[in-house]
């Protein structure tokens, strides 16, 4: 499914108390609201307004329907009048779908003349709405607040940007990862409890034989390759002569997307220790397949893999990119401190600053043929970098806000596509902070999720989250991550 393809239900707290006039008054005016934000353009999905909910049976109804229902990714509740809670304990007790509770109301102002008690029993949001907080708190049922005004922009994008979180977690829990072989050997931080992040995330993490690539790849028909050459030229600048190295990769890619969608599988990954069969590591092929929505992770690091299928699902129609990502040096200068991100091959166009160029180099390790890559820098702008690793016992998702900038010099003997930033909230604070959280090599580098939505993509799979910002020290990341390490034990 695409992300538009989802709802969201929006279900209105109220009660018989009022009598019909007034629940007459709060489906009409819900429908209102679920019509305007759909018709804002600040929403990913579209809010499709269920009921006004008034007994615990309808309550638990829609509940199960919602659980039930494949293109629902999440309830939206908001109660217009009080709504007693304890009608709700049923419902949101057996709620498996993401939940926000949208704290606002019809009106946007006290109205001075109109104001009397015919319309304080109708707008009682403020009263109905800390009633319903109270049941998830003391459910404590994960949930996402958004609190402010429903015709703003600001609140709609924020619900927009929770919509994409859930959508995601969706996403995840139907996700498949293709793995080609087996870790790089020795690699620590690319293991994982693959039965954990099955029960946790959804993701179904198995092999394929580097031989059954090989096979699909040699059934490939010239005129295949033709046709993707093409496509290939539309997009990149092509500053090789060697079509033939070029061709091997088209070769490549076609043979793995075949495999991808006959197994249903969104992400992948490979290793240059595992190449049996094959003349060069997918470099291009790889790069291509990212820019079209596959998630890709190096070294037999199916973690990231799926995080950068899930991420680059959340930002469907978004502009900024999101890429499978490595920090590979630093430029430690005194007042000119910054990362550079960068892969042997594999990082995403999706980034790039201009149209990127088709490259053949040397490769240096692997033992193969020199292969095609796509050479390009990456943007400017804000962004994060996430990584996904294994406590023993728990996943943790580290989260670090980034500003990316133009490399500060060219690089011209250094043949891959490359991304520099400024790590929050210094270069040496962030770096302290991301090794005391034991985040990987591996990253998502991403334009287009913040923090934010990270932390509800996080609360919903019911995962550790780690956010390291321009406001984090060492010594307060250090008690956070000693208070949850106690807390994710006891849970």
């Amino acid at each position: 499914m695409s992300i538009k393809d989802y709802e969201f239900w929006f279900v209105v707290g109220s009660q018989f108390l009022y009598g019909p006039e007034v629940l007459e008054t709060v489906a009409a005016r819900a429908q209102e609201m679920a019509d305007k934000m759909n018709a804002s353009g600040n929403l990913p999905c579209k809010v499709i307004y269920k009921v006004t909910a008034k007994t615990n049976k309808e309550i638990t109804d829609v509940v199960r329907a919602a659980n039930y229902d494949e293109k629902c990714a999440g309830i939206i509740t908001w109660c217009h009048t009080f709504s007693p809670s304890k009608m709700w304990i049923n419902g949101l007790a057996s709620l498996q779908k993401p939940w926000c509770h949208f704290a606002t109301q019809y009106n946007r102002e006290i109205p001075n003349e109109e104001i009397d008690m015919d319309f304080m029993n109708l707008n009682q949001a403020a009263h109905g709405d800390r009633e319903h907080g109270f049941i998830g708190a003391r459910l404590r049922a994960p949930r996402k607040v958004i609190a402010g005004y429903w015709q703003d922009e600001d609140v709609q994008k924020r619900l927009g940007k929770w919509m994409r979180a859930a959508a995601g977690a969706e996403f995840s829990r139907s996700l498949k990862v293709m793995r080609f072989g087996d870790n790089m050997r020795e690699v620590a931080v690319t293991e994982g409890d693959k039965v954990e992040v099955q029960t946790k995330l959804g993701w179904q993490v198995n092999t394929w034989p580097v031989g059954k690539l090989v096979e699909e790849m040699n059934a490939v028909t010239e005129a295949e390759i033709d046709s993707l050459m093409d496509e290939y030229r539309s997009l990149y600048e092509f500053a090789t002569d060697d079509i033939e190295t070029v061709r091997y990769q088209a070769r490549e890619e076609i043979a793995m997307k075949k495999m991808f969608d006959r197994e249903g599988c969104c992400a992948f990954s490979n290793t240059f220790q595992d190449l049996y069969g094959m003349k060069q590591l997918p470099g291009l092929a790889t790069q291509h397949l990212l820019a079209t929505g596959y998630g890709y992770g190096a070294e037999g690091d199916w973690k990231v893999a799926g995080m950068t299928a899930i991420i680059k699902f959340m930002t469907e129609g978004q502009k900024g990119g999101s890429a499978f990502m490595e920090d590979y040096t630093y430029h430690l200068v005194p007042g000119s401190e910054y990362s550079l991100g960068a892969h042997m091959l594999e990082v995403c166009p999706s980034v790039a600053a201009g149209k990127p160029k088709v490259e053949v180099h040397p490769l240096g390790i692997g033992d193969r043929e020199p292969p095609a890559r796509l050479v390009f820098e990456g943007h400017e702008g804000a962004g994060v970098v996430v990584s996904l690793v294994d406590m023993g016992g728990r996943l943790r998702l580290i989260c670090q806000d980034i500003e990316c900038v133009k490399p500060i010099m060219p690089m011209p003997n250094l043949p891959v596509a490359r991304v520099m930033w400024r790590a929050m909230p210094d270069l040496k604070t962030g770096l302290e902070c991301w090794i005391l959280a034991g985040g990987a090599h591996h990253t998502v580098l991403s334009y287009d999720v913040d923090a934010e939505q990270m932390r509800d993509w996080a609360r919903i799979m019911d995962i550790e989250f780690v956010h390291i910002g321009k406001d984090t020290t060492t010594e307060s990341l250090e008690h956070d991550l000693f208070l949850s390490d106690i807390a994710w034990k006891l849970k």
